[in-house]
């Protein structure tokens, strides 16, 4: 969030709030479509945020958000 609307606390909070719930909405459509039995959202979520999370450190390079 901080990287699509800046450090300023006002639109940070929002933006983080719907940005966490859209994706715990996609997370959750995802293990309930794509497999026959239902995974637990917190595997689902480690397996998708960790490589994403890996790919935002390379992409700062360690130098910080802005």
């Amino acid at each position: 969030g901080r990287m699509l609307v800046g450090s300023e606390n006002r639109r940070l909070i929002p933006a983080s709030m719907a940005l966490g719930g859209a994706f715990l909405v996609v997370v959750d459509t995802c293990a309930r479509c794509l497999w026959a039995s239902e995974i637990p959202l917190g595997i689902l979520t480690a397996l998708i945020g960790a490589p994403f999370f890996v790919y935002l450190l390379k992409k700062t390079k360690g130098g910080g958000w802005q």
